[in-house]
């Protein structure tokens, strides 16, 4: 289940909760940040290939590349078992900056998208069939958690993918990780 929370940067401890679809990709819209809820309809196996995870969703696919100018995809896949889990997380959570906008698809699996912008911290909660956006020089971090179960199309308008530019700043120390946002914790 989608959920939405909005921190006032300066202190991570108090936010507005949104779980309603429409009302948070209104909130996030006002940040130019894109938020749509599909149907995951297809069913993959656990070990499907990235070729066929792309073909399961061709026709979406195709349809972001044209409307949005996306050049390239990939996708991730990443389970509990995967031998680079802790080091990928690691990486990801720390606020970074792409040049280039990115969009990315939960096939399947949930994690947390942190999206700082105007004052403000933007916690979302992803799962399956949540579309979110990452406009161009947009400080963010990702957490898709200790034991990740996570497959994702992820869109790029550069055709190479997106290098992370890091920011140094380490505010993503001060907000949820995803086990404490699915148990309502906050950070000590």
């Amino acid at each position: 289940m989608s959920e939405l929370r909005i921190y006032p940067e300066e202190r991570g401890d108090v936010p507005t909760v949104i779980s309603e679809p429409r009302e948070i990709a209104r909130r996030l819209a006002e940040i130019d940040v894109v938020f749509e809820r599909w149907e995951a309809s297809q069913e993959l196996d656990a070990d499907a290939t990235h070729d066929e995870i792309i073909e399961a969703y061709r026709e979406d696919v195709d349809r972001l590349m044209q409307r949005y100018g996306f050049k390239s995809l990939d996708v991730i896949s990443i389970h509990p078992e995967h031998p680079r889990r802790r080091e990928l997380r690691d990486k990801l959570l720390h606020e970074h900056t792409h040049a280039e906008s990115e969009m990315r698809f939960f096939v399947d699996g949930e994690a947390l998208f942190y999206i700082r912008k105007n004052g403000r911290v933007f916690g979302l909660l992803c799962g399956r069939g949540d579309l979110v956006s990452v406009p161009a020089n947009t400080a963010h971090w990702f957490d898709m958690g200790d034991q990740p179960s996570l497959k994702m199309i992820r869109l790029f308008t550069d055709d190479g993918g997106l290098p992370p530019y890091f920011t140094g700043n380490r505010i993503s120390e001060r907000f949820p990780r995803l086990e404490q946002a699915l148990n309502h914790e906050s950070v000590e």
